[in-house]
């Protein structure tokens, strides 16, 4: 059966601590400053099991305006709160503010607890009457509601039933999502180390797991879980929902603090800067510049740049493990009032460096759906690794493309920047070929340069799209043109003289006469036009199936003085000629002096 996980709220002094001492038997003030002062400063944590078998578990928070910080990092982790005012004050000024901090932090479960019946029987009913109104603008409206006294233990099993049923309706969590544990509180064990302790409210833990530690400005730092523990008893593996007590190797106590995360290595985005959307709570536009973000067990100091009443983005002071869909509250640090609640609709968002960009940010982010927009994503960037989508929220697993979204390998690819890429590629190649046909093309690292960052990754693929050709590390038009410009008349001549006599090949002299370098020699050969061999042997392609041909006419094995005469030739043409069949795999050398055709001449 699921484990919950319930927080309560309310008023300073209104019987929390008291309440979940009596259901329990665990005393959730943790600290002798508590306990002296009745007073509840930091989180505390008891235990119990429901008469049904559902197993519970509470995190107690303080209800003194001064801790209210410490009082969000217990609401902020959980789906269910028992609210509690006491009868004989009734509704109260802390009230008020965690009632707004629920409402903020959209948790959807919980019931009322009015305690303290016993001093004032008669306020009950009006306490209950108040308490359920003051919540009728939130998503907990019509919230069930009982009275109790905790002193006297009347009312305590009709709590325990109306819990039941209000657990009864809270869905199962997933626990194959990925794993983030908001750390509450830390502490060295003699004998063991380092311990942190949250509320595992998504994922599975297991002993041995290797975990990072991140958030609160700190760099991230790797553990191992040693050992596990939940509601005082050990643990080999964890579910959702649960309260963990994390036993940690690789860590000191000192750097582990109420704020960070354990989360899985890889599967999270640290982002300092979030678009978001209002949820509850008063509009953005009201909010000052400076404010304080909750989420999770974090407080971290941010700036607000308002789109319009509704949107806004957040600047961080530090990075936090944030996906889409994320719920933050927004806190004045001044007035120490909650503001708002917002959901995170994009935490990897675009540079606004342009005049104008605030408004049409506004507009694109009025047409993003809460779950993100994967398309605008890959729209924005161009290409984005598949991957890094999933860390981002805007994925799961089996997730395909949508429309006019390319699937090239581990990247989603924008269609329309794709295309694009192409016309940019093809235009690059073919002005370089048109400023200087005798280049060998454009390298493959000028291309990279030349093309936005994205289309550096597919330079392969955009040749072959485009249609172009990759040769020794130079793309460059198909094949050749028929016109080798300037080179085009010696070119023509060296043809016909060797048409004539395939194997007399020209000297250096002869080739600088025709007006044929290294350059344009390159260019002809590039257009399958001549062949060029070791030494500066300079023939037609066709030379090497000649010369073939007549060998395979010569007793075998045959010298290669043989094959001079046979191909009419000199030592200078020959050797490389030879050299090349035998690379070719159409002659193979028995030794210093003695080679065989061992393949037929090509028809």
């Amino acid at each position: 059966m699921t484990t919950h996980v319930v927080a309560t709220a309310g008023h300073v002094d209104h019987g929390k601590s008291t309440l979940i001492r009596a259901l329990t038997g665990i005393e959730p003030d943790r600290w002798a400053e508590e306990r002296r002062r009745g007073l509840t400063i930091d989180l505390g944590f008891a235990w119990t099991t429901l008469p049904s078998g559902r197993e519970l578990a509470f995190v107690d928070v303080p209800g003194h305006e001064r801790f209210v910080g410490n009082a969000l990092a217990g609401l902020a982790n959980v789906s269910i709160v028992c609210f509690v005012v006491a009868a004989d004050e009734g509704w109260s000024a802390q009230s008020s503010e965690h009632r707004d901090a629920i409402a903020a932090l959209g948790i959807p479960h919980g019931l009322i607890v009015v305690t303290k019946a016993d001093r004032a029987p008669d306020w009950v009913a009006a306490t209950m009457a108040r308490s359920r109104s003051e919540f009728a603008g939130t998503g907990l409206r019509d919230l069930p509601a009982v009275a109790v006294s905790a002193t006297q233990g009347s009312g305590l099993d009709q709590f325990r039933r109306v819990l039941d049923q209000v657990l009864a309706e809270v869905p199962e969590p997933a626990a194959g999502d990925r794993l983030r544990l908001w750390i509450d509180r830390s502490f060295s064990i003699s004998g063991a180390g380092t311990v942190a302790t949250g509320t595992l409210a998504a994922g599975t833990l297991a002993k041995g797991d290797r975990l990072v530690v991140v958030g609160q400005g700190q760099p991230p730092r790797e553990v191992v879980v040693r050992g596990l523990e939940s509601r005082g008893a050990p643990a080999d593996r964890l579910r959702p929902v649960n309260r963990a007590a994390v036993n940690l190797r690789g860590v000191a106590a000192g750097d582990v603090r109420r704020g960070q995360a354990l989360v899985a290595p890889g599967a999270w985005p640290m982002t300092v800067t979030v678009d978001v959307r209002r949820r509850a709570g008063a509009a953005l536009i009201d909010a000052p510049a400076q404010i304080m973000v909750h989420v999770g067990t974090a407080a971290v100091p941010a700036r607000l740049r308002c789109f319009d009443a509704e949107h806004a983005r957040i600047s961080l002071e530090g990075s936090l493990p944030l996906i889409v869909g994320d719920r933050l509250l927004l806190r004045d640090p001044g007035r120490r009032v909650v503001l708002c609640g917002v959901d995170v609709l994009d935490c990897d968002p675009p540079q606004l460096a342009r005049r104008g960009a605030g408004k049409r940010r506004a507009l694109a982010l009025a047409d993003m759906p809460p779950e993100g927009d994967v398309r605008a994503k890959v729209a924005e960037r161009g290409a984005v690794e598949v991957d890094h989508l999933r860390r981002l929220g805007l994925l799961n697993l089996d997730a395909t493309p949508p429309p006019q979204v390319l699937c090239l390998g581990r990247w989603w690819v924008d269609g329309t920047a794709y295309a694009a890429w192409q016309e940019q590629l093809h235009a690059l190649v073919e002005d370089d070929d048109r400023r200087d046909p005798l280049t060998p093309g454009v390298s493959a690292g000028a291309l990279r340069n030349a093309l936005p960052t994205p289309a550096a990754h597919f330079i392969d693929r955009l040749v072959a799209d485009v249609g172009l050709e990759l040769h020794n590390g130079h793309i460059r038009l198909p094949k050749a043109r028929a016109d080798l410009g300037s080179a085009e008349v010696g070119v023509s001549r060296l043809e016909a003289r060797l048409s004539a006599n395939p194997f007399l090949a020209p000297k250096i002299d002869e080739l600088a006469a025709l007006a044929l370098g290294g350059r344009e020699l390159a260019l002809a050969e590039r257009a399958q036009r001549l062949l060029r061999l070791p030494g500066g042997v300079v023939l037609l392609p066709s030379a090497p199936a000649l010369a073939l041909r007549a060998l395979a006419q010569l007793p075998q094995p045959f010298t290669t003085s043989h094959a001079r005469q046979a191909m009419g030739t000199s030592r200078r043409v020959a050797i490389p000629l030879l050299e090349h069949l035998d690379r070719r795999g159409w002659t193979r050398r028995i030794d210093d002096d003695h080679r065989e055709v061992v393949q037929q001449p090509p028809t």
